[in-house]
Parts: structure tokens; sequence; C-alpha cells
């Protein structure tokens, strides 16, 4: 990556678009330039997809959800439980953590019976020790794009060899 794609990847966040056009605007770089490296950092994996963000709470999942879960050790438990826990219904985002609690998860739902349902089904994997379970009362911030929440300069530093 250089600093071309630094400024391309914070355009796709910006303008919440991967249009050539919208992105050569934005950044100055050529529209010829941008559709080409766009096209590899798709090839690279850096880019992973042209899906449309959805609202959640506007589609009827209103509610959020985020669960901590505690499980039982074992050899490669994080991988076995955390695909179990990545398999229910409802949950969106599964993360295997350090500290005391061993799973973070994030489920958009629609209503307090599919909460139960989650819950009933944390309690049917044997590996898992408690859950605990909080609502969200209010979103304050929910940035998809992490390139976002950095200015250009602080990217460059961070992801960018020093070349001095």
């Amino acid at each position: 990556m250089d600093d071309k794609d630094l400024r391309i990847l914070k355009a796709v966040g910006t303008l919440e678009s991967g249009s050539p056009d919208k992105i050569a605007e934005e950044t100055g770089i050529p529209k010829s330039t941008v559709h080409y490296r766009l096209d590899r950092l798709q090839e690279e994996g850096i880019i992973k997809n042209d899906i449309f963000d959805i609202d959640f709470k506007k589609a009827g999942l209103n509610l959020t959800l985020v669960t901590e879960v505690w499980a039982e050790y074992g050899s490669e438990y994080h991988k076995q439980v955390g695909d179990k826990l990545g398999d229910v219904n409802g949950v969106n985002q599964v993360y295997f953590t350090l500290g005391d609690t061993d799973f973070v998860l994030i489920s958009h739902l629609a209503s307090r019976g599919m909460v139960e349902d989650l819950v009933s089904e944390f309690e049917e994997i044997d590996e898992i020790s408690r859950t605990s379970s909080m609502f969200v009362i209010t979103t304050i911030k929910d940035e998809p794009n992490p390139f976002n929440d950095y200015d250009l300069e602080s990217l460059k530093d961070a992801l960018l060899p020093d070349l001095s």
C-alpha cells in the first residue's frame, strides 16, 4: 500500500461509495488510476466486497445485544466454541478476547422473543459456563469503516513504511 491507496480507502469510507468518479473527485487521483487501484485492492483482499450498508433499525432489527461469554478452557476451545457461537441464529459478530471474558458477541434482533431464543441456544452449547447480556439503549457511534476514524496523516504514520 502507498499514499494513493490510503487516500482511496479513506475516500471509500467517507463517501460510502466505491464509485471511481466520486473517489477521483474526492482525492484528485485520476479516475483510471482509481479504477485500477480499486481492482488491485480487491484482488489483494483489502477491499472485500461491494455490499451496501444496511440500517438495522429501519430494517426491523432494532434491539442490539452485547453478550459476554465465559467458556470452559480446552485445546482449541476458542475456535470450537467461537464457531458454535457464530452459528447461533442472530449472532452477528463474535470476538475471542483476552481478560476475564472469553468471547464478546454482538447481535441485532427484532424482539425480546428473539433474545429469549438466542439465550436458549447459548444454553445448549456445553462448553459455555456463563453468559451476561446487555441491551444497548442508545448507539453513540457505529462506524463500519475504521478508516473514517483516522485522519490521513495518522494512517500514513501507522501503515506506510518509514522511508527516511
